[in-house]
């Protein structure tokens, strides 16, 4: 079964940055598509970046764009979401997702197979 476990997220100040990981494991992965959402309090979950198998395709959301950098660690397994810039809005749990067979970055949540628990960013003004 696979699984994923995000971690890095913290409270910092607007205007720092983060870098927040995911690191899989229970499979047999071969540069995944992977992507990152979010979900504030209140709201739906959004689609933040996302990475195509072996690193074909690479899209973002608009909020995100020239602030935020999605990469991986193909040794280790790992995806990664810099943050730099951070604003207040950034706030929310922050997921990580995986699309089985060979897939492009996707933005729908609902086209990704396994999902991890969450890591908490919170930004203060």
């Amino acid at each position: 079964q696979v699984q994923l476990v995000e971690s890095g997220g913290r409270l910092v100040q607007a205007g720092g940055s983060l870098r927040l990981s995911c690191a899989a494991s229970g499979g047999t992965f071969s540069s995944p598509a992977m992507g990152w959402f979010r979900q504030a309090p209140g709201k739906e979950r959004e689609f933040v970046a996302a990475l195509g198998w072996r690193d074909t395709s690479t899209t973002y959301a608009d909020s995100v764009k020239g602030r935020f950098a999605i990469s991986r660690d193909i040794a280790k397994n790992t995806l990664y979401l810099q943050m730099n810039s951070l604003k207040p809005d950034d706030t929310a749990v922050y997921y990580c997702a995986l699309r089985r067979g060979i897939s492009s970055a996707a933005t729908t949540a609902r086209l990704y197979d396994y999902w991890g628990q969450g890591t908490q960013v919170t930004v203060s003004s």
